[in-house]
């Protein structure tokens, strides 16, 4: 073998096991994408039951209930046109509450309620995932005309009241 086609191979060898490592990354990024849907899209019939997704909305006023002596807690979760029934059974983010912004990691049942793996709060006032305030915007829009709300009014310290 002639140490020209010798490289060769050793080249051919090093372009395959980059694309084969590509591929096997690939992979696992496809595996790990978690989709986002709102309850609009999943009373749309967009979703299998047991397909893994992120549900994103408003905790429904209201509509928060504690077990007892546990750590399960059932609540809704909306975009202002539709909702969706939330269990989850683990330790809740301290900002969770009421008509505030959430989304949560899970799967849906055979039921039709969303059984989530893990809940996250917004942040703070003015922070709220990008997909969620999306259709949030779009919903009320389209159902009640705009929202009030911390997210719509002025910002704190402006010199608005005279």
């Amino acid at each position: 073998m002639t140490p020209r086609r010798r490289r060769l191979y050793w080249v051919l060898g090093i372009v395959a096991g980059v694309g084969i490592a590509t591929g096997l990354a690939l992979q696992a990024f496809k595996q790990n994408v978690m989709e986002y849907f709102d309850p609009t899209m999943i009373a749309a019939g967009d979703i299998r039951v047991g397909q893994r997704f992120r549900l994103g909305g408003m905790v429904e006023k209201g509509s928060v209930v504690r077990t007892p002596g546990t750590l399960d807690v059932r609540f809704v979760v909306t975009d202002f046109k539709h909702s969706v029934p939330v269990i989850y059974s683990k330790v809740l983010p301290d900002l969770f509450r009421e008509d505030a912004g959430v989304v949560a990691h899970g799967r849906l049942d055979g039921n039709g309620t969303f059984v989530a793996d893990e809940v996250l709060a917004k942040h703070d006032e003015k922070y709220m995932p990008p997909e969620v305030a999306r259709s949030l915007k779009r919903n009320t829009a389209s159902v009640q005309g705009p929202q009030p709300g911390p997210d719509h009014g002025p910002a704190q310290g402006t010199a608005d009241a005279r």
